[in-house]
C-alpha cells in the first residue's frame, strides 16, 4: 500500500478531528497558515496554545461556526 503524503489527505467535516492544528485549518478554509495566525491575532479565530512551545490549536466548532457550517447533533 502506498504511503499517501499529510499534503495529500483530503479534510472534510466528518473526519475532523476535535482540536484542529494550524496546517489544518489553512487546508480546510484554503487560506496560509499566516492568515490563521493573523486571525488568531486579531480574536476572529482564538487559539487554545498547548505544551511548553505554545503551539495552537483550533476547536472544530469555532472553525466550523466561522464557514458557517453547524455541526451535526449526533
Amino acid at each position: 500500500m502506498p504511503k499517501i503524503s499529510k499534503q495529500e489527505q483530503t479534510l472534510t467535516i466528518d473526519t475532523l478531528p476535535d482540536l484542529l492544528t494550524i496546517g489544518e485549518v489553512a487546508q480546510l478554509l484554503r487560506v496560509s497558515p499566516l492568515t490563521i495566525k493573523r486571525w488568531g491575532k486579531k480574536g476572529k479565530l482564538p487559539a487554545i496554545r498547548i505544551n511548553s512551545r505554545g503551539d495552537r490549536r483550533y476547536k472544530k466548532e469555532v472553525v466550523l461556526r466561522l464557514i458557517g457550517v453547524e455541526e451535526s447533533e449526533e
